[in-house]
């Protein structure tokens, strides 16, 4: 190539050298420094302070401490006392304005915690607020165990004269029936006291025996049968009643009619009645009279229960027994439904879960008086409520459509109404108690269960022909107005369990 364009260059000189710079390099890509972000700092975070009522923080600080409770004052069981009726309380915004330090105990302290409103009858809106020893409490709800005589009293109100005390009910194996009282025996004198006796110590030792204090407390009683004194002596004792008594089959042209005594809502009452029914049911019943004259209440479970017993499931699927309401400081409630299992309140008697036997009934008689409360007027307002037809024969019922938790401290259960049941219908407005299809007095002067018995006779009649009787049945062997049935408070109640 050099040869080659020298020749074409005509002889001319070459050119000077040509200096060649190579172009520079180009320099290395800067890689920018990473700049690593410090982590985010979470501020530490204070977990909630959670401020409990004195009511769980003074649980069982007790002035007079025993086994298992811790030593506290008497301010303690005050204060406690007024956190649990101020947190519970349905009517808590009611409460009346109390000087706490002016009371001397826990029990005299919330005798008078609860409202003084009135109903439109003109009642107390609350006449249901007590206590309760715990031990006693326990063994009345759970066993049915009660000390005394075994009887049930009926009498004249309070502070009227002459004043008349009767034997309404003897419980099977109790001292009263071992000293041969029966129904309708007519108190005379306790205690060596005339019953008419209105003197401070009169009244003082009558009380004293008609509420013996311990077991094995014993006092002399006169009684009269047909005008004739019957002199006894009663021993006090821990009594176990049974609380589903004398139920029975009774031919009727129409079908046969099941009838049976129900007196407590407790925990024994949950076998005792699955037996009832079931013969009932393999007797074929196509009627029931329901005789709740004395039963004050008691577990709403078992009401349930019952309920659905009564009415089976094609009735009361997905209906509401009772919708029970709490204040507005608590959480709204699930609502009892009409029970097919039991609950298995007394375990080794009912299996919880156990298939409940039901009679499938359009309607039901319900003896009832002013004894009939509670629990009791929860069953006839939840039957209702699901469209069985209940009809009333007696009296008209306590009124109480209220509920409790019974709750304990330093030895004492407290019942302050918590909450108002309504039925599938919405309705609970009972407080002056349910009015009877047909008025008639309890007849003491017959067995309960016989069908001569005032009551009972009534049910039948009213059942077959649709008529109650021209004119009110009276207790004509005593010849005294109506009288009401003396119970224990806690005979008188609903309890929602926890």
């Amino acid at each position: 190539m050099a040869a080659v364009l020298s020749a074409c260059g005509g002889g001319a000189s070459p050119p000077p050298p040509v200096t060649v710079t190579p172009p520079a390099e180009p320099p290395p890509p800067v890689t920018p420094p990473v700049v690593v972000e410090p982590p985010p700092v979470t501020p530490p975070v204070s977990p909630p302070v959670i401020t409990l009522p004195d009511w769980y923080t003074l649980y069982n600080h007790c002035e007079h401490p025993a086994t298992g409770q811790t030593q506290g004052t008497l301010n303690d069981e005050l204060h406690w006392v007024y956190s649990y009726v101020d947190e519970v309380y349905l009517w808590y915004t009611e409460l009346p304005k109390l000087n706490m330090a002016d009371y001397k105990t826990p029990l005299d302290y919330f005798s008078v915690l609860k409202t003084t409103a009135v109903t439109p009858s003109g009642r107390a809106k609350d006449r249901f607020h007590f206590t309760y020893p715990t031990d006693v409490w326990e063994a009345m709800s759970g066993a049915g165990v009660e000390l005394g005589y075994g009887v049930t009293w009926s009498h004249t109100a309070s502070g009227v004269l002459p004043r008349v005390w009767a034997v309404a009910m003897v419980e099977p194996g109790s001292p009263a029936e071992s000293a041969g009282l029966r129904r309708g025996d007519a108190l005379l004198s306790v205690n060596g006291v005339d019953m008419q006796d209105t003197s401070t110590e009169g009244v003082a030792a009558i009380n004293a025996a008609l509420a013996p204090a311990k077991a094995g407390d014993s006092y002399p009683f006169v009684l009269s049968r047909g005008g004739v004194s019957q002199p006894v002596t009663l021993t006090a004792a821990k009594v176990t009643a049974a609380p589903v008594q004398n139920f029975k089959l009774l031919a009727s042209a129409s079908g046969t009619v099941g009838y049976v005594q129900f007196h407590d809502h407790n925990a024994v009452a949950e076998s005792q009645l699955v037996d009832a029914f079931t013969r009932f049911k393999s007797a074929g019943v196509s009627d029931l009279v329901l005789d709740m004259r004395y039963n004050g209440g008691g577990y709403l479970v078992l009401a349930a229960e019952l309920a659905y017993m009564i009415a089976g499931p094609d009735t009361t699927r997905g209906k509401v027994f009772e919708q029970l309401h709490r204040n507005d400081k608590q959480r709204v409630l699930s609502p009892q439904l009409f029970d097919a299992t039991a609950a298995g309140l007394s375990p080794k008697l009912m299996a919880r879960g156990s298939a409940l036997p039901y009679l499938g009934l359009k309607r039901v008689t319900v003896l009832t008086t002013p004894a009939t409360c509670s629990a009791s007027e929860s069953l006839v307002n939840g039957l209702r409520g699901a469209d069985i037809e209940v009809t009333l024969i007696g009296g008209e019922t306590c009124g109480k459509p209220y509920a409790f938790t019974p709750t304990p401290n330093c030895g004492t259960t407290y019942f302050s109404i918590e909450m108002q049941g309504a039925n599938n219908k919405g309705f609970g407005d009972y407080a002056d108690g349910f009015a009877p299809t047909c008025k008639v007095d309890d007849d003491l002067a017959h067995e309960m269960g016989d069908t001569s018995e005032g009551m009972l006779a009534a049910a039948l009649n009213y059942r077959a022909t649709g008529v109650c009787p021209a004119t009110p049945l009276r207790n004509r062997s005593l010849k005294s107005s109506p009288l009401q049935v003396e119970r224990p408070q806690g005979k008188q109640i609903a309890i929602r369990l926890r």
